[in-house]
């Protein structure tokens, strides 16, 4: 580590100090503006300035050397060193702009300087194109006419990242900014575009770049959100100092991975931080040579190599060499082409012979105007060529190039001789993020090789968890361990799911047993932190997601009316008289009356079974034989006249409908007899078919708002109830009618406990069960998702099954559709009393016979019974 500082320090030493000699530009009336960050006489000089610098002198040296001239003379260059401030950078391109005849500017390299810069280009009418300034708001062509950039816009880079996201199935991230264009626009687009792909972004912290310090308390700002993917949208220099207050809040690997817009100087951290720095991405803009894409080449070399003769003491090598300083070559180069197309144009369709690089005012930068600047801008929009960072075009649209735009990922591991930045992933419009070579292996926070989750982990985390009673959701029931000694122990639903997401998630549960409190004071109690979690069948309800919030549904949910079952102890012996009316039996008797007295006139005289029979059998076989017919039975004759026949088609015609008709009406009031309740489901009780006061409701519950908001309309009119168990025991004691509860409870508590009630009607107001916690809880995510594998798995339908669907009480009443005794009494009462009067008749007519076989019985020797 010591070696590796010295050497640092050695090469910014030799940057400060050694004396460069590219040559003396030729005097020239054309001359390009170079502008770089680096102060003037810095002991400290940045590689983006030396690098960017450097390129920029080479691609004008190269221009000359190639013999591209403008009206017979060498391009020349003027280089700034702005020291990173917009006055000074205004300042020193208004006095170069005065004095010398500048027809195109390179660079700034900031945002912040491109901001003031570039209208002040569009004053005076010359082209500014900036290797390395992102600021989203820069892409406006209106606002800045003469911008251009080859660097990509932070638009491009806020898509890239989002690319990214989706690729690790990562939701949501924290920005870290420093507070100025370029953090602050670079995290606005990222937001925009996160939105638009349905990311989030939870929080945004600045960094002061003024004071060098983080607004917030960084610990608690990262720790406390429920996503572990932190950006950061810094230059280098400020990263490196970000990083630092990372590390002194521990807030790095291997809870953290985080995400940087810039590479940074590694050697300069501590050895015992490098695990913490282990797995770090950074995404930065690269040239067509990272992603295998063409480049021109042979530009490239020529401009290393003279780079290479005139300040051999900076070049790092080409391996080494930044991005952004080729970014600054195609800036210039594009200058140079641009420019010796216009000349070439102007001179050949100019017939008063007036120089293309012609200025008009005087001298003062203000006052000054180039006379073709919108030729030169056309030329610049429409030109296309390949550049030493790919292909190089643009459009009148926009400021940004609209090819050759690639980005890379490098990611920062750990070897036995220290941290490297090593490229894994590169990304195009064409190829979205792919691997950098077949061999490429992405190392995470933590030295793991498993994608992290992207949000906060609960292995290990203590959660208070408040349960409370109610069957089957969570049940106490006594067990006996291995020692003998008896103890308490939570069953059911509840208890169960807590031990899977348990198991999932490895969390350490603190379970309480609450009781003798609502479902909103416990609500209340996780709002007010005295619970992490409370599971429960709760419903997720808009009062309730005010104070806290909820997780994916852990149950479907409905609500049923409860009641007692009512036994029907109400004999109706002519019961089965009712299914037609008195009005409709009495013309059924008439109708048998008619047709007997019709069989009679029509068949006594032809038919044999009615000849020779006195009036009263005559009439009795006609009414036999009316009767018989209509109920379907049939008689013993037969009709023998057509007139006959007719008429017993007509019978059969009643027959067919009114045996039908009787028996299906039968069959219903039969059914409605056996399965008659107080009332049928909910719409009784809102038409107040019983007394409101009679409507048991538990206080404090989702329930209770159903209730005021549907059905009293706010007015709670209702026979309060503080537990189900009241609920059950007053349904049974005659004190309250009905009362309203969640399915589920309600269907096994008729099912499995209290067999004598049971639910009517169809369930209503459908709803779901969520877990309760804290709003913005960190762990909000990781929850949700592992509740939702559970639904996916299928393992939540299986706990239904165990705990819902297990029936103890007996369901035959119910379900049997056989006749009881009762039911049908007053069928039997009627036979008997047919069969009284059948027997009557017969005493009658037999009385004669009776009467001497009595005599008999009594007196065997009087002469008188002989």
């Amino acid at each position: 580590m010591l070696s590796l500082w010295l050497d640092f320090i050695l090469f910014q030493l030799l940057l400060s100090y050694v004396r460069t000699e590219w040559p003396t530009p030729k005097l020239s009336n054309i001359q390009l503006l170079g502008l770089f960050p680096d102060s003037l006489n810095t002991s400290q000089p940045t590689v983006l300035s030396v690098h960017s610098n450097a390129m920029f002198k080479a691609a004008v040296i190269l221009s000359q050397q190639y013999n591209i001239t403008i009206e017979g003379q060498f391009i020349g260059y003027q280089s700034v060193k702005t020291g990173g401030k917009v006055i000074t950078a205004l300042g020193n391109t208004c006095s170069f702009i005065s004095s010398s005849n500048i027809v195109g500017i390179v660079g700034p390299a900031l945002s912040a300087e491109s901001n003031y810069i570039s209208p002040f280009a569009a004053q005076v009418g010359i082209p500014i194109i900036s290797y390395a300034s992102t600021y989203p708001g820069l892409s406006d062509r209106n606002t800045y006419p003469s911008f251009y950039r080859t660097v990509p816009s932070d638009n491009i880079a806020a898509l890239a990242i989002a690319k990214l996201f989706m690729k690790f199935n990562w939701t949501s991230c924290i920005i870290i900014y420093q507070n100025d264009e370029f953090g602050s626009g670079g995290a606005q687009a990222i937001s925009e575009t996160f939105r638009n792909n349905n990311l989030s972004v939870i929080n945004m912290i600045a960094f002061d770049i003024n004071t060098h310090s983080i607004r917030g308390d960084l610990k608690s700002l990262l720790t406390e959100s429920s996503t572990r993917i932190v950006i950061l949208w810094a230059s280098t220099n400020y990263a490196s100092l970000v990083l630092e207050y990372a590390l002194q809040s521990d807030v790095l690997g291997p809870q953290f991975t985080w995400i940087l817009s810039a590479n940074i100087p590694l050697e300069t951290f501590n050895k015992t931080f490098y695990e913490k720095l282990n797995g770090m991405l950074i995404i930065e803009p690269v040239v067509g040579s990272v992603v295998n894409e063409p480049i021109n080449t042979t530009l490239l070399n020529e401009a290393y190599r003279i780079w290479q003769q005139y300040e051999p003491e900076s070049f790092p090598g080409i391996n080494n060499v930044s991005y952004y300083a080729l970014f600054a070559f195609d800036s210039t180069w594009l200058l140079i082409q641009s420019l010796k197309q216009l000349c070439s144009i102007h001179n050949n369709t100019n017939n008063n012979h007036s120089s293309c690089t012609e200025f008009i005012g005087n001298s003062f930068c203000f006052n000054r105007s180039f006379v073709n600047s919108n030729s030169f801008y056309n030329i610049i929009n429409n030109i296309q060529y390949l550049g030493v960072s790919g292909s190089i075009q643009f459009t009148k649209n926009i400021t940004d190039r609209i090819s050759g735009i690639y980005y890379v990922s490098r990611n920062i591991q750990l070897f036995s001789n220290g941290l490297r930045s090593v490229p894994v992933l590169v990304w195009s419009y064409t190829d979205d993020w792919i691997l950098h070579s077949s061999t490429s292996v992405i190392v995470w926070p933590g030295n793991s090789l498993i994608t992290p989750s992207g949000y906060a982990s609960l292995a290990g985390v203590y959660l208070r968890i408040a349960v409370t009673e109610a069957a089957p959701f969570t049940m106490v029931t006594q067990i006996t361990d291995s020692s003998g000694q008896i103890q308490t122990k939570l069953i059911g639903y509840v208890p169960e799911l807590i031990e899977l997401l348990r198991v999932k998630m490895g969390f350490i549960p603190i379970i309480t047993l609450v009781v003798n409190q609502t479902f909103n004071d416990i609500v209340n109690s996780v709002a007010n932190n005295a619970y992490d979690m409370f599971v429960a069948q709760t419903t997720i309800t808009a009062t309730r997601r005010q104070k806290v919030a909820f997780s994916s549904s852990i149950f479907d949910n409905s609500l049923r009316v409860l009641i007692r079952k009512e036994s029907n102890n109400n004999v109706d012996l002519f019961s089965y008289l009712t299914p037609f009316s008195t009005q409709l039996w009495i013309t059924l008797l008439g109708a048998c009356v008619y047709a007997a007295f019709l069989i009679c006139l029509l068949e006594r005289e032809q038919n044999p079974a009615l000849q020779n029979k006195s009036t009263v059998s005559l009439i009795s076989m006609s009414m036999w034989y009316s009767i018989g017919t209509i109920v379907g039975y049939g008689v013993d004759f037969h009709v023998v006249t057509a007139c006959g026949r007719i008429l017993t088609v007509g019978l059969y015609i009643l027959s067919l409908v009114c045996v039908a008709a009787y028996t299906a009406n039968l069959a219903s009031d039969l059914t409605i007899s056996k399965s008659q309740d107080i009332i049928d489901g909910i719409d009784d009780i809102k038409n107040g078919k019983i007394a409101f006061s009679r409507v048991g409701i538990l206080v404090g519950s989702s329930l209770e708002d159903y209730y005021l908001r549907e059905i009293s309309g706010g007015n709670k009119n209702f026979h309060p109830m503080g537990t189900k168990q009241e609920v059950y025991d007053d349904l049974l004691n005659h004190v309250i009618d009905a009362s309203i509860m969640d399915a589920g409870i309600a269907e096994y508590i008729t099912s499995n406990i209290y067999c004598n009630l049971t639910v009517v009607g169809t369930d209503f107001e459908r709803s779901a069960f969520g877990i309760v916690y804290q709003k913005l809880w960190q762990y909000e995510q990781i929850l949700d998702i592992n509740i939702l594998s559970l639904r996916e798995s299928g393992s939540l339908d299986t706990l239904k099954r165990k705990w819902f669907q297990a029936t103890f009480c007996s369901q035959s009443s119910d379900l049997s559709q056989a006749m009881t005794l009762v039911s049908m009494s007053g069928l039997f009462f009627t036979f008997g009393i047919i069969s009284i009067i059948a027997l009557v008749f017969f005493i009658w007519k037999e009385r004669f016979h009776i009467r001497k076989y009595m005599g008999h019985l009594i007196y065997p020797n009087r002469s008188e019974f002989k």
